[in-house]
């Protein structure tokens, strides 16, 4: 069978079993539709919860992300998994033990206030869908190689499948269909690590090949042979970091704080049955996610190694089948600048401006021509990170049955952090924003209604973003990291830890977080990308951690209007307290 019928066949397989266990496990109520009616065993919200935070970002777009800029691509290997940490010690339990459905839930009742619940609701609503742009860009990417089509109809039949589901099922759907998910990706992501661990390294556990020697009799480990290698071509050493430390200490901090406060992932602990389980659901999560999360460096290291083997100094009409499977897609270019056939990588960016544009005529070679005009570098090859992972077993020869298991992953991945993020917005908007504020009259029915409809508009404008992305997706998805942190982290802190933080000072500092960081990414990303340098960064901090700055701004304000302001009333500081005390505690201190 060939890989394209192969790719069609898992991938539709694949399709099949989240829609059917969408069916199957129908949401009929709200509490249904937004926590799975409360009852998920923790081993199985682990793994649901690591499908739904390992999203098209780390399945797809990390190890790209890293094989190309290396050591300082390890800000997103702690990030993530620091941040992990922080929410199952920090927030997990207490939010469990609180037991509402929705963040801004916690927020509109902590702070006493309607006006904090709608804040909320508006940070949330910014952060979910610079998330999910990340995510419907992967689906994008992934169908438009697998299938054999543009990025946008790809983006379009990935909305079509996460609607389905994530309208139909609700939390109780998209819970057993994220745990088949996480099946689906982690054997996606191990099996070709395995394979090309032992072709390099003849070790078939990656995360020991990856400090092995190369098997090619040089007597070199793999980073002494990628450091050899990228000198060689230009490139400054796959081991040494260009960002300086604040950048990369601000970066990791927005990643953690951030992932701390993410709406689709604190919901996930609404759906166990008590507040230990919450703990130990966080802790299955962790373990879920660190198979993956140890094996990404290896794999970028294995990608960056064979793709300067098999392209670098290849003349175009050898070039391998790989490449041309790619080139369709648009997401990898050879412009020949010295007219020797010969495909060069090196040092640079290839083509001005750095995405290509192909036209109708192929040149000389057969390569498609493009309407980018050459600049001056050697570099004669454009390949756009987020490729790197769902190439890999194509660049490596591994058989067709791995690259269509490879293809299922990456959507699987994408797909089951959309359809969480999605839910969420769905359900801020008609639980926040309708039935506790706007519309308190109406019955639960419409409430289930409206959440529908809140999640189909959402899927909506997801797949425009996924259109038109702004970014890479890792790095999109960095920006969502540093609006929680910015925004929603500290309230969230502050609600639980601390008795005089009131509604004025949370609504300022989330405020001011979220302005703060939203202007400063927007202007250094979209308004004038020519100034995104250090040299004109605030204390040289890129856009990807100003989140840290943002969050420390917020907990400035917060702290110091509450101070200036009205203590919260006794109800609230008894809500705290219930929070924080385990159950029974208060009885035994009697005694």
């Amino acid at each position: 069978m060939s890989t394209q019928m192969l790719t069609y066949l898992f991938v539709g397989l694949s399709f099949a079993l989240y829609i059917g266990i969408a069916i199957w496990s129908r949401a009929s109520t709200t509490k249904d539709f937004y926590v799975a009616g409360g009852g998920v065993h923790p081993m199985v919200n682990g793994m649901a919860t690591a499908a739904d935070w390992m999203s098209a970002a780390s399945f797809i777009s990390m190890a790209g992300i890293i094989s190309f800029i290396g050591r300082d691509g390890s800000v997103y290997l702690l990030g993530w998994t620091g941040g992990y940490v922080l929410l199952a010690l920090l927030l997990a339990p207490y939010l469990r033990k609180f037991g509402r459905f929705t963040v801004p839930d916690f927020i509109g009742e902590r702070y006493y206030s309607g006006a904090a619940r709608i804040v909320a609701v508006v940070c949330l609503i910014f952060v979910s869908f610079t998330y999910v742009a990340g995510q419907m860009r992967g689906v994008g990417i992934v169908f438009s190689r697998f299938l054999e089509v543009d990025v946008s109809t790809g983006v379009i039949i990935g909305m079509a499948v996460v609607f389905m589901y994530a309208v139909l099922g609700g939390m109780k759907g998209i819970t057993y269909t994220q745990v088949a998910q996480y099946c689906v990706l982690i054997f996606a992501y191990m099996v070709p690590a395995v394979f090309i661990s032992i072709m390099i390294t003849d070790n078939p556990i990656p995360q020991l090949g990856f400090g092995s020697e190369v098997n090619d009799g040089s007597g070199l480990s793999v980073l002494q042979k990628l450091d050899a290698v990228l000198l060689d071509l230009g490139f400054s050493a796959y081991t040494e970091g260009s960002k300086s430390t604040i950048d990369v200490f601000a970066i990791t901090a927005a990643l953690m704080f951030g992932t701390a406060g993410l709406p689709h992932v604190l919901v996930r602990f609404f759906t166990v049955p008590k507040v230990s389980d919450a703990r130990l659901s966080a802790g299955y999560a962790l373990a879920f996610i660190a198979i993956l999360y140890t094996t990404a460096p290896a794999v970028a290291s294995f990608a960056r190694l064979n793709l300067v083997d098999t392209v670098h100094n290849t003349p175009y009409e050898q070039a391998p089948e790989w490449f041309g499977n790619w080139e369709n897609t648009g997401l990898i270019a050879w412009q020949d600048k010295n007219d020797d056939g010969i495909m060069q990588y090196g040092a640079g960016v290839a083509l001005s401006p750095a995405k290509p544009a192909f036209t109708e005529q192929t040149g000389t070679h057969g390569q498609r021509l493009l309407e980018n005009k050459p600049t001056a570098v050697a570099n004669e090859l454009y390949i756009d990170r987020d490729i790197m992972v769902l190439a890999n077993p194509e660049i490596a020869g591994l058989p067709g049955w791995v690259i269509a298991l490879v293809a299922a992953g990456g959507v699987a991945a994408a797909l089951s952090t959309a359809a969480g993020l999605l839910l969420v917005i769905s359900s801020s908007i008609s639980h926040d924003l309708l039935k506790k504020t706007l519309l308190p009259k109406i019955t639960e029915k419409q409430e289930l209604l409206y959440a529908r409809l809140a999640a189909a508009v959402a899927v909506c404008i997801a797949g425009l973003f996924g259109i038109y992305p702004p970014a890479f997706v890792a790095q999109v998805v960095a920006f969502a990291f540093g609006l929680a942190a910015a925004s929603l982290f500290p309230a969230l802190l502050l609600g639980i830890f601390s008795k005089r933080a009131n509604k004025e000072g949370a609504i300022s500092g989330m405020l001011v977080g979220l302005i703060f960081t939203f202007t400063y990414i927007v202007y250094f990303k979209f308004a004038a990308p020519e100034l995104n340098t250090a040299e004109f960064w605030l204390w040289g901090i890129s856009p990807e951690g100003i989140g840290t700055i943002g969050m420390i701004l917020n907990f400035v304000i917060a702290i110091t209007v509450s101070r200036l302001t009205s203590k919260p009333p006794q109800s609230v500081l008894e809500l705290v307290d219930n929070i924080r005390i385990p159950s029974g505690a208060k009885a035994a201190t009697h005694h």
